[in-house]
C-alpha cells in the first residue's frame, strides 16, 4: 500500500473502496477506510519513535521499561508484575525486557526488603541517564510526527480514538 503522501493513500483507498463495492455491493466497505487509515498512521508512528531510539541500540520494549521507570522518579523501584501490569504486557514478556536491560547494565533487579522472595526493578545510573536523554528526543520526535495537527485537532483525535474499542 502506498506510504508517504496521504493525499495519495486516499486515492488509493478511493480506488480500493470502489472496487469494494462493484465487487460487493451488498457491504458497506467504508470501515475498511478507516482501520487502514488507523493502522498506516500508527505503523508511521512506530516507525518514527523507533528510528529515534536506533542510536542507542534500544528497541521499543526496552524503551516503554526504562520510561515506565524514570517516570516513576529517580530511585524509585517496581516490581516485575507492576511493570508488566502498567505495560499491559504478560509476566513472561517483562522477564525477557528486563533480562536485555540489565545485561545492558540499565536497571537492576534488588530483593524487595517487604518480601525476600520478590524482586523490585530500578534504573542504574547508565538507565536514568538514558531515560533523561531519551525522553526528550522521544518528544521532540513525536512532536515532528503530529505537527500537521493543531491542538484543537489533537484533542479531537484523542477524543475520537478513545471511542473506539
Amino acid at each position: 500500500m502506498a506510504r508517504g503522501r496521504p493525499e495519495a493513500q486516499g486515492g488509493v483507498m478511493d480506488s480500493i473502496l470502489a472496487q469494494w463495492r462493484r465487487e460487493r455491493p451488498d457491504i458497506d466497505p467504508s470501515v475498511m477506510a478507516v482501520c487502514g487509515d488507523l493502522w498506516r498512521a500508527a505503523d508511521r508512528v512506530r516507525d518514527g519513535v523507533a528510528a529515534n531510539l536506533t542510536a542507542d541500540d534500544l528497541d521499543l520494549a526496552g524503551f516503554d521499561v526504562l520510561l515506565t521507570l524514570r517516570r516513576q522518579g529517580r530511585g524509585s523501584a517496581l516490581s516485575p508484575s507492576e511493570l508488566a501490569q502498567d505495560m499491559m504486557i504478560s509476566t513472561s514478556a517483562m522477564t525477557n525486557r528486563l533480562d536485555r536491560l540489565q545485561k545492558r547494565g540499565l536497571i537492576e533487579r534488588l530483593a524487595d526488603p517487604q518480601d525476600r522472595r520478590a524482586l523490585r526493578v530500578v534504573l542504574t545510573e547508565a538507565g536514568f541517564a538514558l531515560a533523561e536523554r531519551i525522553v526528550v528526543s522521544h518528544v521532540a520526535t513525536e512532536e515532528r510526527l503530529v505537527s500537521a495537527l493543531s491542538p484543537d485537532e489533537r484533542a479531537e483525535l484523542r477524543r475520537l480514538l478513545a471511542k473506539i474499542g
